[in-house]
């Protein structure tokens, strides 16, 4: 059986184990880091999306051959504003995803300041996925995908284009990132059908298998075009 990601409720919890991991979005406001949780999350797409203040928290589930990846999503605010704040989510997390507008490269720029930031004070198992989104403005590109390809070969990172706004790659991302996470047992651990929380101080959220989790978020009034 493949490994999938569905973004609805409903279907058994997996005969294996369930991991939980805590993993968070980083990068430029704009950039389409909310659109990207929501289309995975909800299979959801808003042309105007409201910024996030602070930060939102949103569950989703990766079902693959013998586990289930939790993922506990901590979606950060991209205004320079909030990014003192940054530490307090990527602190203990096992991955992250930094995304930058394939159309700016300015948020290209930022993308690397942030894999540095996070090489430097992250957890040093850290996975991380270098994500070039708005993929369907091809014809507006600005970020070769050449370009960044090479730059997460050098540094070790994960990538994929995708496009919130079509859905393309989206469940993919998440996807390779469950795959590419360790499943490893604390000791002790025994048994089959439990959860592992990898994460201690993870909140446990609702839904089976493959099921749909959700979360608050606060936003500022008027939103920002997102892909």
């Amino acid at each position: 059986m493949a490994a999938v990601a569905r973004n609805t409720a409903g279907g058994p919890p997996s005969a294996g184990k369930i991991f939980q991991f805590k993993l968070v979005l980083l990068g430029e406001a704009a950039v389409g880091k909310s659109s990207l949780v929501l289309r995975f999350v909800k299979g959801h797409f808003h042309e105007y999306q409201e910024s996030t203040i602070g930060a939102a928290f949103l569950t989703q589930t990766v079902c693959l051959d013998e586990t289930t990846v939790k993922f506990e999503i901590w979606d950060t605010a991209g205004q320079e504003r909030y990014h003192s704040l940054a530490p307090m989510y990527y602190r203990g997390a096992q991955a992250a995803i930094i995304v930058y507008d394939i159309t700016n490269q300015e948020s290209f720029n930022k993308a690397k300041a942030w894999v540095r930031e996070l090489q430097r004070q992250a957890n040093p198992n850290i996975v991380i996925a270098l994500t070039g989104n708005k993929a369907d403005l091809v014809n507006k590109r600005t970020v070769e995908y050449e370009e960044a390809q090479a730059y997460a070969d050098e540094q070790g990172l994960l990538f994929l284009e995708t496009s919130a706004k079509s859905g393309v790659n989206v469940n993919e991302l998440f996807l390779a990132i469950a795959k590419k996470l360790p499943k490893t047992e604390p000791a002790g651990t025994r048994g089959q059908g439990q959860t592992v929380n990898v994460n201690a101080a993870a909140e446990e959220s609702k839904g089976g298998c493959c099921g749909g989790g959700g979360g608050s978020a606060s936003a500022a009034p008027g939103g920002a075009a997102r892909n």
